[in-house]
Formats: structure tokens, C-alpha cells, sequence
């Protein structure tokens, strides 16, 4: 058999399979397309395994094999753990995430399944690798196949020049945009991989989608032409009818940027992009809610792990008693993007945390005058944060402070010597012992960062939390994973218990708002588990994510419900409008819930949800969820407005942009 049978059956099979059995997506197009462009790939690795000797060519095919064999296998692992792929461009920012043996061991029995599809051509090559025929190559065959490389390749190079309409066209993913799972969809994972490794190496500058459809289409009307037709004016009205009565114009989350001036002044395109950016967004209109908890205490706590699936009025009867008063969100989404370094980076600034833009907070520390202590330290609230793990986790000791928490207190600076810190502290002892230290403050905002809900999910090593409520769970009608999680988030349940009793002592409870939202899904529990307990059949993309935004104070008589799409990266913008804190809503990418503006949800592959229906973005398909139709553009459009959020996010870190105004 010749090896170039073999190298491209290699190949071909594992990108097969990453693409059915991980990304879930079965396009005819893009399965073409990943076929096309895994051509140079197989040609490369034919001639490597021809130019030598039989016994050091065979090395290179065996040695190749496993290589790529288990970086598919680390890939799958990952991209199952935190629904994003593993990027070079930001190595070591998921070494945290990382650390603990028994999620990764969990998520490698979860898919055992896919590895052992992708274990296959290496089994099989090593057991015909007797078979196998090597020619080694002499100089004239060798300058054939190094000509048909560059054929090939200008071939390709001639397809992405080609295709430039949509989005997610190859031109624009080749050279405008960041996307990787799209990248990895089209190109494959080995080419994606090289892109990758391009940019991390030489860097990157993302456009804006709407600036490159500036340079490459015109807009016209239907005939072709751009001019005005007069004829089609409205008529004067007459002056004779009746006045209308005047109508109130709204008020707009907006401040004077000086925008032209600094558009007009700017050289670097990348920044005059941003600036271009903010000045077309429509801000958020201020609503009745403008201003409703003015003055009142805030305190957030981002909840590890939690999710819906976990509320319950009798195993958690607080955590449903908060849910179902207050402000009630009946849409909202907690997107998966890297673990809990992503939500909290969603949930305190408001923009979409990709690896890079993660990558960049941690690094560049830069100036983000909006996030959640900001925001509040400016009026008068001392704004302290708190995390019952190891304080250095995420780097938190600095990105605390660019969030605007100076004060910041975890196991290893302070709090070891509170509570009980082996794994895993209780988030109970972290709430009783904490509250002495601002609720004496005029005013406060509280960030909490808890624990205890944490994987593995099981009743034994390394999970303290779920052992301690296994009696509630145990005659449960579930998996014992699923039974596992339910009662680690019972002591979520205790902890909001102890805080609220405790506000309520001091006499504050009816100044003080708790904000609480998961750090992202249960994700080492599968699709199926999640299913067990969920109310509904949830997919393994969107729904997944759907959950709870707890915004509950105790003088809230009646609960308040939102029917909006929301997400995460709402939950800041939504807080500044309800304490009456000024900012420019165009300065975040989330936006209030409760404006006027059209609700959307995004998650990390660029699927997205909306009043109107849901995209899949793996599949290109929009289910309309019956609120009203929506045009022919509709979907195209917010292709393009999610993929410039995703940019504009990287581009206010990468330029400093609170920084350029005076906030």
C-alpha cells in the first residue's frame, strides 16, 4: 500500500471526525471544503515520509500519526470541557482551568467514545505498517511534488479570494476575522491550526464586518441605481389637519465622546475602526427602571456552576424563593466561554470573553472604567470582592483591580485563616464570616466568587459538598452524577441563606440587592444528564446555557418579569441603568434587559438567540421561534452585529478605550 493512501486516509478521517463527532455539523459545503483544503496537508506529509530512508520515513509517518492523533484527542477534550476550541494564541490561559485531575479524567471518560474513533488510524497503521510502501524520492520527483504544493496552494489561495460574500466567508475568515471554530469548520482542524499558529506568532488585527463590507459591496436600490427619487417624498401635511399631540423623544444612556473629532484626528485603523464602531451603535433609551435601586447596596455573586436545573422549592428553597420574585429574566442565557474566567469577565465588564480578549485582561491589566467596582466607586460605594479559593486563581490579585476591587480576599491572602480552606471551603463560611467587613460601609457593592458548586460530581474524592447533602439526593431518580451536582448546589442554597439572614440582623436587607448569575452550566455533566433533571429537552449548543439572573431585593412586592433575550454580558449594563449610574451604553457590548433595544444572547461558536428565534451557527440554521417574522436580511445582519461584538470586545482591551475618554 503507498503511503500516500495512507497519509491521506489519516487525515481525512480525523477531520472527519472532529467535524461529526465534536463540532456536530454535517454542511455538504464545508465537509468540501475541509476535503479541499486538507489536500496541500496530505500532499506536505507524503513527501516527508518519501524523502528518506524506509526505516526514518517510517518514523516520520508513525511519529506523525501519533502526534496528530492526540493533539485531535486534545482538542476534543477541551473543546467538550469549555465549548470553545484550544487556541496558541492565548497557551497557558487555561492552565488554571486545568488543574484539577479529576474534571479532566471525567471529561476523557465522557468521550471515550470519539477517542477511541480517533485512536483508529494509528492503530491500524502501526498493525500494516509492514505493508506500507515507501519510494524514496529523487530530485526530479521531489521538485514535481514541491511545484504541485505551489499549485495547489494558489489554487487554494484562488478559492478564499473567491468566496467573499456572507460573513463567515473564507476571505473574510482567512483574512479579516478571529473565529477559530468557524476557522476549524472550513479549513479544517490541522489548517485552522496553522492559522492559529501564524497569528499567535506574527499577530493579528481583526476588522470590523461592517467596514469590510464598505470596501467590497455597494449598497443600491432595486433598479441598480443610488439616487433619490422625489417623486416618492411624503407630502407636506397639510396645515389645515388637526396637530398630533407631541410625543415625549427619549432619553438615551449616552455621553458627549467627541467622536468626529476623534475619528477625524486618528491614524491608526484599528482604533479609527472602534471609534467608527461606537458612534453607529444605537444606545439604550433610560426606561422606568432608570434609577429604581438608586442608592441601594449591591451584592453579586458569581455562582460556580450554577444553573436552573439546580432550583427547586424544597431541596433549595431560597434559591427558588429569588428566582421567582424580584426580577424575573424568563430568557437568559450564562454562555460557556473558558470556564469561570469567562463568565466572571462577562458578568463584571459586559463584553464577550474569547481566549484572546481573556488573554489580553490578564496581560495588558487595562484601564475598563465601567466594570463593576469602577462603576460604583465612583459613586461613593467601597467596593470589596471575595473568593473561597485561592486568591492568585486566574490572576485574579490583578484583574481584581481592573475590575475596580482593591480590596480582594481569597485563600492564601486572608481568608485561609477564616475558614476551613481544603478543598472544597464551604461558601456558607465564606458569607458569615465576609459581612462584618462592609456592611458597616455607607454604601457597598459585595463581588463573591463561590466554590462549592464545583466538579467532579460524585460522592467521593473531591467533592466534599456533595457528600455532606447526599441524604437529600440519594433516592432521587437520577444518575449519580446528576444527584451529585443537585446537592452541591445546596450549599449555594445555605450560603444565600446565611447572607440574607445576616443583612436582615444588621438591619440592611431592605437596602441591599443581591445580583446572582452561574459562572457558566454544569459542563462535565453530558447533555443527556442535564436532560435528566432539565424541564425541558435541551440542546448541547444554546439551550444548554439557558438559566437564571437573580436580581432580587426584599422590598420588590410583586415579581417583575422579563420576557427579553439576555445574557451575561447584560448583567452589567442592566445594573448600571436600575442604580442610576451614568455611562455611555455604546462603551459595552451587553446592553441593558430591560431598554428598548432588541434582545440577543451569544455563545463562543457564534450561535445565537434572539426575541425571534435561534441561529445555529455550525449548521447556518435559524429556527423561528414564532414571536413575529423577521426579513430576508434578518439573519445575515445579526451574523454580522455578533461577529462585530466579538471584535469590538478584543479591539476596547487591545486600544485601552475607556482609557481615550474622560469617564
Amino acid at each position: 500500500m503507498k503511503v500516500i493512501y495512507v497519509v491521506a486516509f489519516l487525515i481525512i478521517y480525523l477531520e472527519m471526525i472532529f467535524k461529526f463527532a465534536v463540532l456536530k455539523s454535517a454542511e455538504i459545503a464545508d465537509i468540501a471544503l475541509t476535503l479541499l483544503f486538507s489536500v496541500q496537508i496530505i500532499i506536505v506529509l507524503n513527501l516527508l515520509c518519501n524523502i528518506f530512508k524506509e526505516k526514518v520515513s517510517k518514523a516520520i509517518l508513525i511519529i506523525s500519526t501519533i502526534i496528530l492523533t492526540l493533539y485531535f484527542m486534545v482538542q476534543t477534550v477541551f473543546y467538550n470541557l469549555f465549548s470553545i476550541p484550544f487556541s496558541f494564541m492565548t497557551l497557558g490561559l487555561a492552565e488554571n482551568a486545568l488543574d484539577f485531575t479529576n474534571i479532566i479524567k471525567d471529561a476523557i471518560i465522557q468521550n471515550l467514545p470519539v477517542l477511541v474513533l480517533l485512536a483508529i488510524p494509528l492503530v491500524l497503521i502501526i498493525c500494516i505498517n509492514k505493508k506500507i510502501k515507501f519510494n524514496r524520492y529523487n530530485g526530479k520527483q521531489i521538485g514535481i511534488w514541491l511545484i504541485s504544493i505551489i499549485v495547489v496552494l494558489l489554487i487554494l489561495f484562488g478559492v478564499i479570494n473567491l468566496n467573499r460574500n456572507g460573513v463567515y466567508s473564507l476571505y473574510n475568515l482567512f483574512f479579516n476575522i478571529n473565529a477559530q471554530e468557524k476557522n476549524i469548520g472550513k479549513f479544517g482542524l490541522i489548517n485552522s491550526t496553522v492559522i492559529d499558529l501564524v497569528r499567535s506568532i506574527g499577530g493579528f488585527e481583526e476588522k470590523a464586518i461592517w467596514e469590510v463590507d464598505t470596501e467590497t459591496e455597494k449598497e443600491s436600490n432595486s433598479d441598480g441605481t443610488n439616487e433619490t427619487d422625489d417623486s416618492n417624498q411624503p407630502e407636506e401635511p397639510n396645515s389645515e389637519e388637526p396637530e398630533e399631540p407631541e410625543i415625549e423623544e427619549p432619553t438615551y444612556n449616552e455621553l458627549d465622546l467627541g467622536l468626529d473629532t476623534l475619528i477625524n484626528q486618528t491614524t491608526d485603523k484599528g482604533l479609527k475602526n472602534a471609534y467608527q464602531y461606537i458612534a453607529s451603535v444605537q444606545p439604550t433609551n433610560k426606561n422606568e427602571y432608570t434609577g429604581y435601586f438608586k442608592d441601594k447596596n449591591l451584592i453579586f455573586i458569581l455562582a460556580e456552576g450554577f444553573n436552573s436545573i439546580a432550583v427547586d422549592e424544597t431541596r433549595t428553597p431560597t434559591l427558588y424563593k429569588l428566582t421567582h420574585s424580584g426580577f424575573v429574566f424568563n430568557n437568559f442565557y450564562s454562555p460557556v466561554f473558558l470556564s469561570t474566567t469567562g463568565g466572571e469577565f462577562q458578568a463584571s465588564t459586559g463584553l464577550i470573553p474569547t481566549q484572546n480578549i481573556l488573554s489580553l485582561w490578564k496581560k495588558n491589566k487595562p484601564e475598563i472604567s465601567y466594570a463593576l467596582g469602577n462603576s460604583f466607586s465612583k459613586y461613593g460605594y467601597t467596593a470589596q470582592a471575595y473568593h473561597d479559593w485561592t486568591y492568585t486563581y486566574y490572576s485574579r490579585q490583578d484583574t481584581m483591580k481592573t475590575l475596580g476591587f482593591d480590596s480582594y480576599m481569597g485563600i492564601g491572602n486572608g481568608l485561609e485563616k477564616l475558614i476551613d480552606s481544603k478543598w472544597l471551603p464551604r461558601d456558607v463560611d465564606m458569607m458569615n464570616v465576609t459581612t462584618d467587613f462592609y456592611t458597616s460601609e455607607d454604601k457597598f457593592v459585595t463581588f463573591y466568587i463561590t466554590v462549592s458548586g464545583h466538579a467532579p460530581y460524585n460522592f467521593g474524592a473531591g467533592n466534599s459538598t456533595a457528600t455532606r447533602y447526599k441524604e437529600y439526593v440519594q433516592d432521587l431518580p437520577y444518575s449519580t452524577p446528576v444527584k451529585a451536582y443537585l446537592a452541591s448546589q445546596m450549599e449555594l442554597d445555605r450560603a444565600l441563606e446565611a447572607l440574607i439572614n445576616k443583612l436582615e440582623e444588621k438591619g440592611i436587607l431592605q437596602d441591599t440587592v443581591i445580583a446572582l448569575v452561574g459562572d457558566h452550566y454544569p459542563y462535565t455533566l453530558s447533555i443527556d444528564e442535564i436532560n435528566q433533571v432539565s424541564t425541558y429537552t435541551r440542546d448541547s449548543i444554546v439551550e444548554v446555557n439557558r438559566s437564571n439572573f437573580i436580581l432580587w431585593n426584599s422590598e420588590i412586592e410583586e415579581p417583575i418579569e422579563v420576557n427579553k433575550v439576555g445574557s451575561q454580558i447584560d448583567v452589567l449594563p442592566t445594573l448600571l441603568n436600575l442604580f442610576g449610574i451614568e455611562y455611555d451604553s455604546r462603551l459595552i457590548i451587553g446592553q441593558d434587559i430591560l431598554s428598548d433595544n432588541p434582545g440577543v444572547a451569544i455563545f463562543s461558536n457564534r450561535s445565537w438567540v434572539s426575541d425571534y428565534g435561534t441561529y445555529f451557527s455550525a449548521n447556518k440554521q435559524f429556527v423561528p421561534n414564532g414571536n413575529g417574522e423577521v426579513d430576508e436580511n434578518y439573519v445575515s445582519n445579526m451574523n454580522k452585529s455578533v461577529a462585530n461584538k466579538f471584535t469590538m470586545s478584543q479591539s476596547f482591551l487591545k486600544y485601552n478605550i475607556y482609557k481615550k475618554f474622560e469617564l
